[in-house]
């Protein structure tokens, strides 16, 4: 009896290109969040630094699970992040932060819909768990944005 040496789970080219994506989104948010927490200055910095430590671990966390996914289903994850762009205050950090969890709630979701058209339910279930942590953190810079 042949025992097959790839993965149980196919996944379509396009579910593969949107793992990709997220794994660039990933890296680039986490750059993007720690350089903010270098470079944030004055009496609020001390209340926001550390989150935006925390944060940019996390997602930098999410980018490790991400390509282990990836590389399971037999890709290759990219090592190149999105645009970074980091900001020159902290109203603008917070702001620029906002919509990068944004598009990451929305990318999520519709990778979780794709996943379980294709019934790849360990992609989803990855996905939902990531998806709540990004909801976490969109709250977290909308009310920190409330403050400055």
């Amino acid at each position: 009896m042949a025992i097959s040496l790839g993965p149980v789970t196919k996944a379509s080219d396009k579910l593969k290109e949107l793992l990709n994506q997220a794994i660039a989104r990933e890296i680039q948010v986490s750059v993007q969040y720690m350089w903010q927490h270098v470079q944030v200055r004055g009496v609020k910095a001390v209340a926001v630094q550390d989150a935006f430590k925390g944060v940019a671990i996390a997602e930098m966390k999410h980018a490790e699970k991400i390509a282990e996914r990836l590389w399971y289903l037999g890709a290759t994850p990219t090592t190149k992040p999105t645009p970074i762009v980091v900001g020159d205050s902290l109203k603008e950090f917070l702001e620029l932060d906002v919509i990068a969890e944004v598009e990451a709630v929305e990318m999520y979701r519709q990778i979780i819909e794709l996943a379980n058209e294709e019934k790849d339910y360990s992609t989803a279930h990855l996905f939902r768990e990531i998806l709540e942590e990004e909801e976490e953190h969109h709250d977290l810079f909308t009310t920190m944005l409330e403050e400055v």
